[in-house]
């Protein structure tokens, strides 16, 4: 007894007593690159590894704590061999971020966390300290073929499924993405307007068309609203990223029509003055059917060459004498502005064969003879 000082019975009988699972407040004395003792009131100084502090194996805790830090960790072993106590802040950690995950999944609460794994299946998200598991079904609102373009991100989700027996977390960003995609495109919808003409960037080209994206919702341009002529491809025409002025031709619901055969564009507002019924004009065979031809004679302005007027020979069919993209020469013989169509005639440009006849037919003797007998 004599050797016990009396401050330093005092010291041990201010200090509490400790037990493996208890959660004791203390104060960093000292950090090191993968080690943090802390004053916890004991004997003994606790010992807190880097592994206990954190998942992330690379952690420098000298860049996370401070000396002078206050701490609350828990005991995991009393005695770690070295008369020292093993300490677990990670473990606090998780029951914290637990207890927050639980409450996020009852009130459907958004809360964001770092992606710290690539799974085959989905990602594997860091949330104070908890792991979350998002399926790669539920990582985006399109198909996401290459997950690893995450690594490392902070991604927000919902809590979808909370089973704390299994430690089983399940988290949703895709309903977050739908949500917000509709929030956009409801707002953009509301600006929008049949003839109004708007910027866009083609998304995607397909045989039929192309979808433009118009600032968080696509419209259609279909392949015979590119141009007032024939368009043989759509991909001949533009390329994905291109950026195009399009006109709103329709809305229904969500789905917008678009075009670029703006009105001030259309070939037949002067269509009247250049083909006037009586003009000769040249055009070519754009497409043929049993009944006829149909001449382009611009772009956007067709013209139907009748097969009765294809010559003053009998013609069975078009094909027998036309081919595509053939340049052919015709007189104009109709003209219908309201309907649209003009009609063409190679056959007003042949002389007629009774005529043809009298011209060149020579004179039999016997005509000859009967011409003379009337003089």
């Amino acid at each position: 007894m004599s050797d016990v000082s009396f401050a330093q019975l005092l010291e041990e009988e201010s200090m509490v007593g400790i037990h493996s699972g208890d959660i004791v407040e203390g104060t960093v004395i000292d950090v090191k690159e993968d080690e943090i003792v802390l004053n916890i009131n004991y004997k003994a100084d606790g010992i807190l590894t880097r592994r206990e502090y954190s998942n992330a194996a690379d952690l420098d805790l000298r860049t996370v704590v401070n000396v002078g830090d206050a701490m609350t960790v828990k005991v995991l072993k009393e005695n770690d061999g070295e008369g020292q106590v093993l300490l677990t802040y990670k473990k606090i950690a998780v029951d914290k971020a637990f207890k927050k995950l639980e409450e996020a999944f009852n009130n459907a609460t958004v809360i964001t966390g770092k992606v710290t794994k690539i799974h085959t299946g989905g990602l594997g998200v860091d949330f104070e300290g908890a792991d979350v598991f998002i399926p790669a079904s539920l990582v985006s609102d399109v198909y996401e073929k290459n997950l690893s373009k995450y690594d490392g991100q902070d991604v927000e989700f919902v809590v979808t499924e909370f089973n704390p027996r299994k430690r089983r977390i399940i988290g949703d960003r895709k309903q977050l993405l739908v949500a917000k995609k509709k929030e956009v495109q409801d707002e953009l919808l509301s600006k929008l307007s049949v003839g109004l003409t708007v910027e866009g960037t083609v998304k995607n080209i397909t045989d039929f068309g192309a979808f433009i994206d118009l600032g968080g919702i696509d419209g259609l341009l279909h392949i015979s609203e590119m141009s007032w002529g024939r368009v043989e491809s759509p991909k001949k025409l533009m390329n994905v990223g291109d950026k195009i002025t399009v006109l709103i031709k329709d809305i229904q619901g969500e789905k917008i029509a678009l075009s670029l055969k703006f009105p001030e564009n259309n070939p037949w507002k002067v269509a009247e003055e250049n083909f006037t019924v009586g003009t000769v004009i040249t055009g070519k065979v754009a497409r043929m059917t049993d009944f006829g031809a149909f001449v382009e004679l611009v772009p956007g302005v067709d013209a139907l060459l009748h097969v009765s007027q294809i010559s003053r020979d009998h013609v069975e069919k078009p094909s027998d004498v036309l081919s595509l993209g053939q340049e052919i020469t015709a007189k104009i013989v109709d003209f219908n502005l309201e309907a649209k169509k003009i009609s063409l005639s190679i056959k007003a440009l042949e002389a007629p064969v009774a005529q043809a006849d009298e011209e060149v037919a020579p004179q039999t003797a016997d005509e000859a003879n009967e011409e003379s007998v009337e003089e």
